[in-house]
């Protein structure tokens, strides 16, 4: 497997493939957001709350995701957290980590801002993914006022997105007119509708596949900023050089991998 992504999502595919080997063009691509994080500071965490449960989003290490009860996408972030309340109480504490903006999107869907004592046992690691951290209201709603007609897309499963999702669940943005779309349904949404105008909030990288699949759309940056400088290092050369030379690879170390496959297999369960 050639993973053209970021280090995190190869260690992903070695632990839920452990009989493939895994090759990345540049083991320099991280992620701010995966780094925000380490499992000595996850250990560190959880020996404060020794009872507690951990969700972590997927844009984790290998070794964090083993100390991990429970994986997450921005997309169920919420059903994670309503399961295991389900599962094992309504009382049960949860520490949240690393996306600051997704614990506090999960708290404002859950109704937890409501409930002190709830709020009281969930917490929410700092963390934020530097591309995320350009894409602010004010910029937003420049972007929005310069185009008044444009629907707002967001991308529910991109960390860069998770700020935007909750700027508009905590109403700094204005709702009229924004959607949450995976890719596919972006490009769907906007081939639907070839004319319209729209913002779109998320890695701007993203925008490319849909101008490729919907030519005449006019697809407008949230922040013209938001480039993941990591995506970025993978490039055609470096590609071309690690299928050529079968190079980097990356391999979780069996006892890891088992542990850190428990946490994404239940986030798998729970759908």
């Amino acid at each position: 497997v050639e993973f053209c992504g970021v280090h995190f999502m190869a260690e992903t595919a070695s632990i839920l493939s452990p009989e493939k080997k895994v090759l990345i063009p540049d083991l320099k691509a991280g992620c701010s957001l995966s780094d925000s994080i380490t499992a000595d500071q996850l250990r560190e965490w959880k020996s404060k709350y020794p009872d507690a449960l951990v969700v972590m989003y997927v844009n984790t290490s290998a070794e964090v995701k083993a100390e991990t009860d429970y994986c997450c996408t921005s997309s169920n972030a919420v059903k994670v957290v309503e399961h295991i309340w389900a599962e094992h109480g309504e009382d049960t504490e949860i520490l949240f980590g690393p996306d600051m903006w997704l614990g506090a999107f999960v708290e404002r869907e859950t109704g937890l801002r409501d409930d002190p004592v709830k709020s009281g046992r969930f917490h929410v690691w700092d963390g934020e993914c530097h591309v995320h951290a350009g894409i602010r209201p004010d910029d937003i709603a420049r972007t929005r006022a310069e185009h008044p007609e444009a629907e707002f897309l967001i991308h529910p499963e991109c960390g860069c997105s998770t700020q935007a999702m909750e700027y508009v669940a905590n109403g700094d943005i204005d709702p009229e007119g924004v959607q949450m779309l995976s890719t596919s349904g972006m490009i769907e949404y906007v081939r639907e509708n070839p004319d319209g105008e729209y913002i779109v909030a998320t890695e701007n990288g993203m925008l490319y596949p849909m101008r490729q699949a919907v030519p005449g759309a006019k697809l407008i940056e949230a922040n013209r900023m938001a480039y993941c400088k990591y995506m970025k290092m993978i490039t055609l050369p470096k590609l071309r050089d690690s299928l050529r030379d079968m190079k980097f690879e990356v391999k979780v170390d069996e006892g890891l991998a088992e542990k850190a496959r428990l946490p994404i297999e239940r986030m798998v369960s729970i759908g």
